[in-house]
């Protein structure tokens, strides 16, 4: 019987060694039906300080947070992505098979009655003005159509992301001279969205999280958050959404100054940027004065239950105002 465990166990070990180097490989997801496809790169767990030192009050206090492992979009969700989802007709007109009743079934946006790319350009370049709950159920169109669950990043995870184990301003350093390597913004992007992937990307091989579009959160914006955190709290932290406004975005966006793409900069969503929406009430779907907001999709490495999904997906809308 020793002779048999030990035998076993090194397959055993091989077998889990196997499966946790699978998890951490980049990989190409497919839409299936159709011949779109995107990248995500592999985030492994680990404990980082999150927050500033010298940031502005809601980035503080600075404190440590474990996160468990995920695979996060290599590049912010492009239109090419993201206009199956909006448009029924594209997504028929693009499937290279019959589009399935499970996806035909899920909720699509309102069609926007200006042009949101805002004459910045389409092909490659990052989708925007999509509200949180847009990009919420363009996750669910997502896992209709490839059975796989992707999310929005927490306001945690993104931040560890961004890192990439840096502990500088930004994750190569402090130096904002530098930004022009990494980032679209106020500096140099001529006031509008570039081509994905034109830049540097991160330690991690994560491309434009500083600048070009800034992108959506899971989280509920609260500038006292950081202090409430304590304990169990200190592990995948998020501050869950049970209210329309606002929302954290991260990153900074082409209309930033670099103070705006540090690693721990937060920016709160605000009912202005639907100002111009001439519905009452107004539409769940865009932030038709929000040229500037965009997303990013994360995997974790541990999928919760189909009840927890479900309930991810299925949050009732608030109605805006």
């Amino acid at each position: 019987m020793k002779v048999k465990l030990i035998l076993i166990l090194p397959v055993l070990m091989s077998s889990f060694l196997s499966l946790a180097q699978e998890k951490e490989k980049s990989y190409q997801q497919q839409i299936n039906g159709t011949k779109l496809n995107f990248s995500m790169q592999p985030v492994p767990g680990g404990e980082f300080l999150m927050g500033s030192k010298k940031g502005k009050p809601d980035e503080q206090p600075l404190h440590k947070v474990k996160i468990s492992p995920f695979w996060m979009s290599t590049y912010e969700i492009t239109w090419d992505l993201y206009e199956p989802f909006l448009y029924k007709d594209y997504e028929t007109s693009h499937s290279i098979t019959p589009v399935p009743a499970n996806v035909d079934a899920v909720t699509r946006p309102t069609k926007p009655y200006l042009d949101m790319t805002f004459g910045m350009g389409k092909e490659n370049h990052p989708a925007l003005a999509m509200t949180h709950y847009n990009a919420i159920q363009y996750c669910k169109w997502l896992y209709a159509r490839t059975g796989v669950f992707y999310r929005l990043p927490t306001e945690a995870e993104w931040e560890y992301a961004c890192r990439a184990g840096s502990t500088s301003e930004y994750a190569f350093d402090d130096d904002a001279a530098k930004l022009a390597d990494y980032a679209w913004f106020s500096k140099n992007s001529e006031g509008k969205t570039h081509a994905v992937g034109l830049k540097k990307a991160n330690q991690w091989g994560l491309f434009d999280l500083y600048g070009n579009v800034a992108e959506w959160t899971y989280d509920q914006y609260d500038p006292g958050f950081y202090a409430t955190l304590k304990g169990e709290k200190l592990i995948d932290p998020v501050a869950k959404p049970e209210k329309l406004y606002a929302h954290v975005i991260r990153g900074g966006s082409f209309e930033s100054e670099a103070q705006d793409l540090r690693s721990a900069a937060r920016l709160a969503s605000d009912p202005i940027w639907k100002q111009l929406d001439p519905q009452i009430p107004k539409s769940n779907w865009w932030f038709p004065e929000a040229p500037f907001i965009g997303m990013r999709l994360v995997r974790p490495v541990n999928p919760p239950t189909k009840a927890v999904i479900d309930a991810y997906y299925d949050q009732p809308v608030i109605k805006d105002y």
